[in-house]
């Protein structure tokens, strides 16, 4: 019983109610509350602050977060050696990806590796946005840039070379920019990251730094959304190559500027520190750094 309270805590931590993790598994919130009391009990500590509005960890349950994952996953490890054998894995994973590279380039390795891997099960959040994975659960997450919680741990893909490209058409229409000064007189497609706008793009030539402030019309928090806006024609933008390399090969893009370098974002797997890495993570992990290496 054990094993089930501290999946059910880890749940109440996750929805963030104890009437949420009630609802998600079918038991009463008296039940959640009693079960959870029973977990308290067991441990000795009071392992939430409860109000009527919200739920926040004490420092004991802070620490039983980490540890109730370690437990459970060490748990699904045994079972599923015992059940299917130790050269088959099953389970749920659950795994984060930026919008654009979520949809276009790791769908079709997750649906690749559950083909293969049949007892497996993803649970996919696509977001260009910051999340909490040790938080929220998540297994790791594939990120681009420098991380800003040193907490995490990181394993590097591949360099992260950016490009400032335009459709044909856009370039047809308004001219091709030869020099980053030029881009003030262009329409740029913006990204937001939080409350900030990426307006100041670094480029170097020659041992030598220019900064230039764009500005345009569309701004979005989204990466796909800027490739889509750039594909129909609406501006210049800067993506990273791996997320524009077919429509650079297919002719649906063009690069410019090619004269100019941009600082480069590695793409990085990274997932918390202290978190014992499941067999059925790191053989995704694998197969995701094999395949976007490439």
């Amino acid at each position: 019983m054990l094993l089930e309270n501290l999946a059910l805590f880890l749940l109440i931590v996750e929805k963030g109610g104890l009437s949420a993790a009630g609802r998600e598994i079918g038991l009463s919130p008296t039940s959640v509350s009693e079960r959870l009391g029973a977990l308290e009990k067991h441990y000795g500590a009071t392992l939430l602050t409860r109000t009527t509005r919200s739920i926040s960890l004490t420092d004991e349950g802070r620490l039983l977060v980490d540890g109730a994952r370690r437990l459970l996953e060490d748990a699904g490890e045994i079972e599923s050696s015992i059940r299917l054998g130790t050269d088959q894995i099953s389970g749920l994973i659950r795994l984060s990806a930026p919008v654009d590279l979520g949809r276009n380039r790791i769908v079709p390795i997750l649906d690749h590796f559950l083909e293969q891997h049949p007892s497996i099960s993803v649970d996919l959040n696509m977001t260009d946005g910051y999340l909490d994975l040790a938080g929220l659960g998540i297994d790791f997450a594939i990120r681009y840039g420098a991380l800003s919680d040193s907490t995490m741990r990181v394993r590097k893909i591949s360099e992260g070379r950016r490009v400032v490209c335009a459709s044909p058409a856009y370039l047809a229409a308004h001219g091709t920019p030869m020099h980053p000064s030029e881009l003030v007189d262009h329409q740029c497609i913006l990204m937001r990251f939080g409350s900030s706008i990426h307006r100041e793009w670094q480029f170097r030539a020659k041992e030598r730094n220019s900064k230039v402030l764009v500005s345009g019309r569309r701004i979005a928090n989204d990466g796909e959304q800027v490739r889509q806006w750039c594909l129909n024609g609406h501006g210049i933008c800067i993506k990273s190559y791996i997320d524009v390399r077919d429509d650079l090969s297919a002719g649906r893009l063009v690069e410019v500027l090619g004269a100019y370098s941009l600082t480069g974002v590695d793409l990085q797997i990274v997932y918390p520190s202290g978190y014992v890495v499941p067999r059925r993570v790191k053989l995704l992990m694998e197969e995701i750094s094999l395949k976007l290496a490439v």
